[in-house]
């Protein structure tokens, strides 16, 4: 089987974080072995104080769950290189049945692809070039090798050259008529048992003398060939079947296409798809981060399913979850957000529960069940849930939260006041990072009547470092309302020991004047009493959205 993530929204928050790390631990207890704990965003310093105090390591780091070439491709990559003959080429292509062979450099990039219909045509002699059927690009060495032959007298063997190929079958007045046609360095003639054509060829010193039928060569021969500076071969096969192999001997380097498409372990099936579908290749090298080919990729590959899961956790809108969530299976979602607009191929188990945070939910889950919390996972869930109810002071915590809130302190050991306190002290999102990063470090996406609009949230103790950075704040909110194409964008500044928020408003003015609450400065508004994103600022700005469709 392969892994089931269990993972949270963009931009992660501590519930969403310790729901994932707990749902994680809850399905492997529960028949899931494969299921794994992800994150499709960076940490912050409160979620890293939170993972430090329990002694877990962040959730598996996955930007993109979308199938990808690496995916389906056959990594058993079948290879020739640039030495590696016709004839070979031909056979390992013949025994694993497949129309297409890399050829690779020693360093393992792709220099070209050899096609078993290039090589069928290179086979198959053009009536209108007939000629061109004898002609061979090889060394003596080669020759021998494609013929399972042996070199009885060898004169520079390694050496490639331009060779004509020419047939010992007739008399040999007629033979002796042909042999004027063509320079006799550059001949390899191709004989049975015959004596007299041997001699003939040997005394006009043709460059190779090939003994069809395995033959034994006589030494009076041989030492003749030798005198001569001609070599000898000899062959195992008769007469037709040498003639037809002394063409595949040629390296395949000479037929190879050395325009061809080739991709990137890592691209994403949907982006190559329409390349290789019109491409007339069949195959195509599949390469790393250091161009060497790892994989091929065949059109056939492209119909195969891939295996992998998604729970969706603290979320359930495609536009809060990881990069390809809708290409995959969701398995599960397990939430306590409003429900969004989702649709699904299949049915899935979707638990989603009016409670304060996705970790009550999952604790929930091993309470119900009766299945062991341990007590690493019991102190992380209590840190979701007291981050996402500020410890039960959010208008969002519920008795279903305070009864889990208990019971999860009980089995960690851990106080949950004192807890929050270290929690909301444990770093300011202003102070550790640059405006820019801050205002989407807890930042959502939503959609309403065909417009899209960003919600963040920030939790502070006080709102002194906000005031100080309130115009980089503003002009970073704006900048991210314009670079996304949002109707409008919204931050949401909270203290949480006041149980106050600032919102921070970008967007048009006409929807800005919907806003009734009491605007401290241009575009900075008070909303005394407000902590909730979820419960009461989402409703808020919805509503004036719909007076500005109005």
């Amino acid at each position: 089987m392969s892994e089931v993530l269990v993972i949270g929204h963009k931009n992660p928050d501590t519930d969403a974080i310790c729901s994932a790390i707990g749902y994680a631990e809850f399905k492997q207890r529960t028949g899931l072995p494969d299921a794994v704990a992800a994150r499709c965003g960076a940490t912050n310093d409160r979620i890293d104080f939170v993972l430090k105090t329990f002694g877990m390591s962040p959730p598996k780091f996955v930007s993109d769950v979308s199938p990808k070439v690496r995916d389906v491709m056959q990594t058993d990559v079948l290879s020739a290189d640039l030495t590696t003959t016709v004839a070979q080429a031909v056979s390992i292509m013949e025994k694993r049945r497949i129309r297409m062979l890399p050829v690779l450099n020693p360093n393992r990039t792709c220099a070209g692809l050899v096609s078993m219909f290039k090589l069928s045509r290179f086979f198959v002699p053009d009536p209108s070039n007939l000629e061109g059927s004898r002609k061979l690009l090889t060394s003596l060495g080669g020759l021998a090798q494609t013929l399972a032959g042996s070199l009885k007298s060898a004169e520079r063997p390694l050496e490639e050259e331009e060779l004509m190929m020419m047939i010992g079958a007739m008399s040999d007045r007629a033979f002796g008529s042909r042999l004027d046609k063509y320079p006799p360095d550059k001949l390899v003639v191709v004989v049975g048992d015959r004596w007299d054509i041997q001699q003939l060829a040997i005394r006009e010193k043709v460059r190779c003398l090939i003994v069809t039928g395995g033959h034994e060569v006589e030494e009076r021969t041989l030492d003749a060939a030798r005198e001569n500076h001609v070599s000898v071969i000899v062959s195992p096969h008769d007469t037709a079947t040498t003639a037809n192999l002394c063409r595949a001997a040629m390296p395949v380097k000479h037929v190879v296409h050395e325009e061809f498409d080739s991709f990137d372990q890592d691209d994403r099936l949907e982006s190559v798809q329409r390349d290789a579908m019109n491409s007339l290749m069949a195959a195509f090298p599949v390469r790393d981060k250091e161009n060497r080919t790892i994989g091929i990729l065949s059109k056939s590959d492209f119909i195969k399913k891939v295996d992998r899961r998604l729970i969706l956790v603290d979320h359930n809108e495609l536009s809060q979850a990881v990069r390809g969530a809708d290409k995959v299976e969701i398995m599960e979602i397990i939430d306590h957000h409003r429900i969004g607009a989702f649709t699904s191929h299949q049915p899935m188990l979707f638990r989603n529960e009016p409670v304060g945070s996705t970790s009550t939910i999952v604790a929930d889950c091993f309470f119900r069940y009766g299945v062991e919390l341990p007590k690493k996972i019991a102190g992380l869930l209590l840190a979701g849930l007291v981050s996402d109810t500020l410890n039960l002071n959010s208008p969002t915590a519920t008795d279903r939260d305070a009864d889990v809130l208990k019971r999860l302190e009980e089995l960690s050991g851990v106080d949950a006041q004192d807890f929050t306190e270290k929690l909301f002290a444990s770093g300011s999102v202003l102070t550790s990072r640059e405006p820019a990063e801050a205002i989407s470090t807890d930042c959502k996406e939503y959609e309403e009547d065909g417009r899209k609009f960003s919600v963040a949230q920030i939790e502070e103790i006080g709102f002194d470092t906000f005031w100080k950075q309130k115009v980089e704040v503003q002009g970073s909110l704006e900048r991210y309302r314009s670079d996304h194409g949002y109707y409008f964008s919204a931050l949401l500044v909270t203290d949480v020991t006041k149980q106050n928020s600032l919102l921070v408003l970008a967007g048009s003015e006409l929807f800005h004047q919907q806003i009734s609450h009491t605007e401290k400065e241009p575009g900075i508004y008070d909303l005394q009493g407000v902590v909730s994103r979820k419960k009461q600022l989402m409703p808020y700005l919805t509503d004036c959205l719909e007076n500005v469709l109005e």
